[in-house]
């Protein structure tokens, strides 16, 4: 969920037929040692500068390997594949037409990743587009549009205790994590209106030309340039994040939509469709890869995230990469993740 602001913020951004399983598959000496996959994600992770958790089940052979699979981490934008599922289970049910227009209205418009917001105000997706958005850009006006068609937060929530995730969580509405930051700076703008709180990040005449004055008194504020330094500060609570995900948990939500149990067949394989059409964090889970991967990435202030299926000439592989608290650029951050998991894939098919 990438954000440009005025001050120095965060960035915050969330069917093919499964080959089947080749020789490397079927060598019991794999199978047999599921440690040595998981020593080497130890040995990888030790040398990251971040907080780190990574998940892998090679759905063809069973076989896993994690390394702090249960660790609660920040979701950024990974959870919106929640979102997207509890949207699909509700069209099984007649309760949501995903062939249906929604007109984006300018209270819609939020920050970030995403497209709608470098739109004009009245666009008429229909629900299909707008979930669609929500994963392959990562689109907040998208994402927030589509909590609210599904019931709310509380709706997503209910959602995931049903389905039997304990750790998996959705804390708030992207309006709602953006106001938190702004109100780092003062909190008035813990309760700004929805324009006010895109136009302080947004380049669009039609929402900051009215709003000159806001945005230049908020400049003026004296906080807003400690912006980072309290984020940092906040971080450690998770009532601060946008989510709340572990690998292993992570890695069961795709196991189950690549399996077809998180809802229906069909909506499973629209799912996957959407999921391998994704547009962002191309130096993630695909970077060293020549094998198609779908997947959902999440970014904010010091988190680099992504969960996926990768379908290996071995069998499709579930991996799911978190790291949080992380040190220097987000591109090396990216690099390593993608760079794990090429060790990852080779080991499972052999390294050619």
């Amino acid at each position: 969920m990438k954000q440009i602001y005025r001050i120095p913020l965060l960035t915050l951004a969330i069917a093919l037929v499964a080959p089947s399983p080749g020789p490397a598959a079927a060598q019991p000496a794999q199978a047999a040692q599921p440690s040595g996959l998981s020593r080497l994600l130890e040995a990888q992770l030790s040398r990251f500068p971040s907080k780190s958790g990574f998940y892998v089940k090679h759905l063809a052979t069973g076989e896993e390997a994690f390394v702090n699979p249960d660790m609660h981490f920040e979701s950024a934008s990974t959870i919106k594949v929640a979102i997207m599922v509890l949207a699909y289970r509700l069209s099984e049910q007649g309760k949501l037409n995903l062939d249906e227009r929604h007109e984006i209205k300018a209270a819609d418009y939020r920050g970030g990743s995403g497209i709608f917001q470098l739109k004009d105000v009245g666009l008429r997706p229909t629900w299909r587009d707008i979930i669609t958005q929500m994963i392959v850009t990562s689109d907040n006006t998208a994402t927030d549009l589509m909590v609210a068609r599904v019931g709310g937060v509380a709706a997503v929530n209910d959602y995931l205790r049903g389905a039997g995730y304990s750790v998996l969580k959705l804390n708030g509405t992207t309006l709602d994590y953006f106001r938190s930051i702004y109100a780092l700076v003062d909190p008035k703008y813990g309760s700004a209106p929805a324009e006010d709180i895109f136009a302080l990040g947004s380049e669009m005449p039609a929402f900051t030309k009215p709003r000159q004055d806001l945005i230049a008194a908020f400049g003026r504020n004296p906080n807003a340039a400690n912006v980072q330094k309290l984020l940092r500060q906040r971080s450690g609570d998770e009532r601060n994040w946008f989510g709340i995900m572990s690998p292993r948990e992570g890695g069961r939500l795709m196991e189950a939509i690549e399996q077809g149990t998180a809802a229906s067949k069909a909506s499973c394989e629209e799912m996957k469709r959407i999921l391998r059409a994704q547009q962002a964090g191309t130096r993630k889970i695909p970077h060293f890869l020549s094998v198609p991967v779908g997947h959902k990435t999440g970014e904010t202030y010091g988190v680099t995230n992504d969960i996926g299926i990768v379908y290996a000439r071995s069998g499709p592989i579930v991996i799911t990469s978190f790291n949080m608290d992380m040190e220097g650029l987000d591109a090396d951050g990216d690099d390593r993740i993608g760079a794990v998991t090429r060790l990852v894939v080779d080991y499972f098919d052999g390294a050619r």
